[in-house]
């Protein structure tokens, strides 16, 4: 592949950008729906198979991201509920894909050397026992970490994730565990996934690639009730530049201040 020369505009952009971010105040939580891998494929006119390649060649460019501007939580789309309605061979390839990355996260020197924990939320016991077990493998290898978290949605739907936790609670009442009257925010919040660890924290912001104005029930509990920027954008997944993340975080941090990014 032929060396493309960057433009000197948005390489000073991005300079100034990370500059004003790392000035203001963190954002802690960043929420990605990666979407539209298989637009931007077809456009392509390539496979849909080379669109999910070349998105999941990007999931890895942001982690680096989150990682130079300190975020604390990167939460990752990757499959929904909704997602299962797709055909046999995109699904085969989506789940090798997602099993694959989790090996390269698991021996990955800069995950560890940045203390990254991985985890996944969903109803991962719906997904193929290969890729729930190289799950669990990466989930072991750095369980001890806390510089940052990795949550990789899978199997995950909004709706479905507080059914969840409202079952857990009323299994917990019926049992005498705890009393229905100290049922509060922060309780349910302590029984949003993952169940079994430090609960997913509020949002900051999300990021929507691909051109489409919704959050498609993505951490509906986690998102609302408090100040969390929303930041859509129109270049699809694998097109996702720096400078479009560097927005986003920037967008995050001057909402209602009247400042521009």
């Amino acid at each position: 592949m032929s060396f493309i020369p960057r433009n000197p505009a948005y390489i000073f952009y991005e300079r100034l950008l990370k500059s004003r971010i790392l000035a203001g105040t963190p954002v802690e939580h960043v929420a990605i729906i990666q979407d539209g891998n298989r637009r931007y494929a077809r456009e392509k006119g390539i496979s849909r198979f080379m669109g999910h390649s070349l998105g999941a060649d990007t999931t890895e460019k942001v982690l680096d991201w989150c990682l130079e501007m300190g975020v604390k939580h990167i939460t990752l789309y990757a499959f929904s509920t909704e997602n299962f309605n797709r055909g046999e061979t995109e699904k085969s390839y989506l789940f090798e894909l997602i099993k694959n990355k989790f090996v390269d996260l698991r021996n990955s020197k800069k995950i560890h050397s940045g203390g990254v924990r991985i985890r996944a939320i969903g109803r991962v016991e719906m997904l193929p026992q290969d890729l729930q077990d190289e799950i669990s493998r990466a989930e072991g290898a750095t369980r001890d970490y806390e510089t940052m978290y990795l949550n990789v949605a899978l199997a995950y739907g909004g709706q479905r994730e507080l059914v969840d936790a409202a079952r857990s609670l009323a299994r917990q009442v019926s049992q005498g565990t705890i009393r229905a009257a100290e049922v509060d925010e922060s309780l349910i919040a302590s029984h949003l996934y993952p169940q079994n660890g430090v609960s997913v924290p509020k949002v900051d912001l999300i990021i929507r690639t691909g051109g489409d104005y919704r959050t498609s029930n993505f951490l509906p509990w986690q998102a609302n009730g408090n100040e969390c920027a929303a930041y859509f954008c129109a270049p699809y997944w694998p097109e996702f530049r720096k400078i479009d993340f560097l927005r986003a975080i920037r967008t995050a941090q001057t909402r209602g201040s009247g400042q521009q990014a």
